[in-house]
């Protein structure tokens, strides 16, 4: 009895991909390329928002980087201003990461949560 319910379940099932194929066709509708299609854009702005946050980490500290050494030439403290300004560089940049990927996601508003909280009677 019990395979008689699985052969039934079975062939019910081909039978509803075969219906919803031949639906699919009627309207027109060509399923497969617009996964395909949602996909790559998915994909595309994946690839862009890595770049973007790379790109902002490594500027952040070349430019900490630089600016260090141009202390260092113009007052003559070599390496101390370019090591402690590559440290700020890489601060900011992991904070600009931080903050780009938070806005990425739908991050936390501390200022829209305590606008809209009720029991603050301030």
């Amino acid at each position: 009895m019990t395979d008689k319910n699985s052969n039934t379940k079975a062939a019910s099932g081909k039978d509803l991909d075969q219906r919803l194929a031949e639906m699919n066709k009627r309207l027109g509708r060509d399923v497969q390329n617009e996964e395909k299609k949602a996909n790559s854009a998915s994909d595309r702005n994946g690839f862009g928002n890595a770049f973007k946050l790379s790109s902002e980490f490594i500027s952040a500290i070349l430019v900490g980087a630089i600016l260090g050494y141009g202390i260092d030439w113009l007052v003559g403290t070599k390496p101390w201003a370019m090591i402690l300004f590559l440290l700020l560089g890489f601060v900011a940049g992991v904070l600009n990461v931080l903050r780009a990927s938070g806005e990425l996601s739908g991050g936390y508003d501390l200022k829209a949560s305590q606008q809209n909280d009720p029991e603050d009677k301030t």
